[in-house]
């Protein structure tokens, strides 16, 4: 498929508590894609009232990520435009998409990142450690064992570390 002919799949950063906290081109986009990928409808839909945000939305989540990556990306073949949101924060970053994000860019499909609020910088910025180096992990291992050998290799970094 020629690339002119592609849409666009966008990975939208969302409000991590506060709805204000979304920019106003992640809201343009929101408003202007032709479908909404979200990792929580119901969540997303909270944001998409608050903003009056019209656009069609389905699901895409671990459970259904391989069908529905399929979905997003013959939209995108099709020429539609997507975005993906996950429940808060950026899609990727201790948060879904990756498996999207890998399909379209597979398949060529343009993906551009919607930057916006993120807990890394602003736990970063009130923390009173010292932000650089800094050193982020995502989620601990649920598992107590995994857990504990896990903080036990970090331990002796000299890295703010966040989770």
């Amino acid at each position: 498929m020629d690339k002119e002919t592609q849409g666009v799949l966008y990975m939208v950063a969302t409000p991590i508590g506060n709805l204000e906290d979304i920019t106003l081109r992640a809201l343009r986009v929101l408003r202007e894609v032709d479908l909404i990928a979200a990792e929580d409808t119901r969540r997303s839909g909270i944001l998409l009232s608050a903003y009056e945000i019209k656009t069609p939305m389905i699901s895409l989540h671990e459970h259904n990520e391989k069908e529905r990556s399929r979905v997003v990306l013959s939209r995108l073949r099709d020429g539609l435009s997507v975005a993906y949101v996950s429940d808060a924060g950026t899609p990727c970053v201790s948060d879904p998409g990756h498996h999207l994000v890998c399909v379209a860019l597979a398949n060529g499909i343009r993906v551009v990142p919607v930057p916006g609020a993120s807990a890394l910088p602003a736990a970063l910025s009130v923390c009173g450690f010292d932000a650089e180096p800094f050193l982020f992990c995502g989620f601990l291992p649920p598992r107590q064992n995994r857990r504990r050998r896990f903080l036990e290799a970090v331990s002796d970094e000299e890295y703010t570390i966040i989770f």
